[in-house]
């Protein structure tokens, strides 16, 4: 039997935060790289329009695989990670690895997208007292593995990737290494990412993500009641609902596909898309996930006055193993004896056996450092003339948490399956 090479995925997301603590974020500059080998250019759009597509695609598998139930996972952190793998992979192993993270090789090499995402994780780690936005690889090797330098040194260079020296053949002894080393990443949010691993594992590779941010206008938690969410048109459960009166955002009804879209801004340069189907139109809507329908909302967005957004607050959280997903999406030599990852070692003698990802996501009115300060609210009587504008989240719907700069997707969520309160 081949020896196993596992890969780790996980992403925490808390939105808005307890508090912000400082690490992670922000850069507004234009990623812009260019492979000196062939004048290649990868810049922040066409990356961000490939991260999308790839996206859009896993969501699609994913939401396929759980019907009626919740979905959240973080496109950015299986994207950085399958690049991350690709470095040491070759042949058709290779081509389905990038081809799966829809880059078109022929208009754009292997090491402008290395470059593309070094850019990204270097942006992303920048300091930002607004938001926490972390994030980062590491290598568990096993004693008897022998890594090529240039593996080695391209994971450090390109990735910030960190190697632990790991003893798999006490399997217990090393699933807790690793995933206290998750834990700690992610203050608490991922616990027991790897289970069960084979004594004869040689290397897991873990990705992780963590962000933390407030609403850019919180909601008060005097006005949060309970009201109903419906699960389907005849069965609801009531939650904890959240609401915000007299406020003004970016919106948009898009009438081709039956839905409305709002923007709901973090402080720093975050956001929040949230996409409410009509009744029924969740499938339509799923079908139409494509980069430019995504353009499309975000060209479309138009500053409107809501006289009240009513927003649940939940908490969701996923477990996917993905080496039953990504096949469908053509990644497929990785997972079987015909893969080539001979980079690592310099021999055809790994296979990756595993692939896990986990998220987690909470949104809720401020957190305790707003909340603290929030008093009682006096608000002037208004003699409101005509309809009242509403916008309300009390049946399934979409959220895409985005980064404004570089146009990528951090956290992709179908909200459909909440708990009573």
């Amino acid at each position: 039997m081949l020896p196993l090479l596992a890969l780790g995925l996980l992403v925490a997301g808390v939105c808005p935060a307890v508090l912000c603590h400082p690490g992670g974020t922000r850069d507004q500059e234009s990623v812009t790289l260019r492979d000196h080998d062939n004048g290649t250019r990868v810049d922040s759009l066409r990356l961000g329009s490939s991260n999308t597509d790839f996206a859009f695609s896993l969501y699609k598998q994913l939401a396929l695989q759980n019907p009626n139930k919740n979905v959240i996972f973080s496109p950015l952190s299986v994207s950085v990670a399958l690049a991350f793998l690709s470095l040491g992979a070759g042949g058709t192993t290779l081509t389905e690895l990038l081809q799966g993270l829809k880059f078109n090789l022929t208009e754009t090499s292997e090491a402008a997208i290395h470059q593309s995402f070094q850019q990204l994780l270097r942006s992303l780690s920048r300091p930002s007292e607004q938001l926490q936005l972390s994030t980062g690889n590491a290598m568990f090797v096993s004693e008897q593995l022998r890594l090529r330098d240039r593996f080695v040194e391209d994971a450090r260079g390109l990735y910030a990737s960190k190697a632990f020296k790991t003893n798999f053949q006490d399997s217990a002894a090393a699933e807790k290494f690793i995933n206290d080393y998750v834990e700690n990443k992610t203050q608490g949010k991922i616990v027991d990412l790897v289970k069960d691993l084979d004594p004869s594992t040689m290397m897991v590779l873990v990705n992780y993500i963590f962000f933390k941010a407030k609403w850019k206008t919180p909601f008060d938690p005097h006005d949060t009641v309970k009201a109903r969410f419906y699960l389907s048109r005849r069965k609801w459960v009531k939650v904890p609902m959240m609401s915000m009166e007299d406020l003004d955002v970016p919106y948009f009804r898009d009438e081709e596909l039956s839905c409305a879209v709002a923007e709901l801004m973090y402080t720093g340069n975050a956001s929040a898309l949230l996409v409410l189907p009509d009744l029924g139109k969740m499938k339509q809507v799923e079908a139409k996930l494509l980069p430019e329908t995504l353009r499309r909302w975000r060209d479309s967005l138009q500053t409107r006055h809501i006289d009240s957004l009513q927003l649940p607050k939940f908490s969701i959280s996923g477990d996917y193993n993905l080496e039953n997903i990504l096949p469908r999406l053509g990644i497929r030599a990785v997972f079987t004896k015909e893969a080539d990852l001979s980079g690592i070692t310099g021999a055809k003698n790994l296979v990756l056996s595993q692939m896990v990802h986990k998220a987690a996501l909470d949104v809720a009115e401020v957190g305790t450092e707003a909340a603290a300060a929030t008093g009682i609210k006096i608000i002037p009587m208004s003699g409101r003339m005509g309809p009242m504008f509403t916008l309300k989240f009390s049946r399934p719907f979409l959220v895409i948490i985005q980064d404004k700069a570089l146009q990528g997707i951090l956290f992709m969520a179908k909200v459909t399956e909440l708990k009573e309160a």
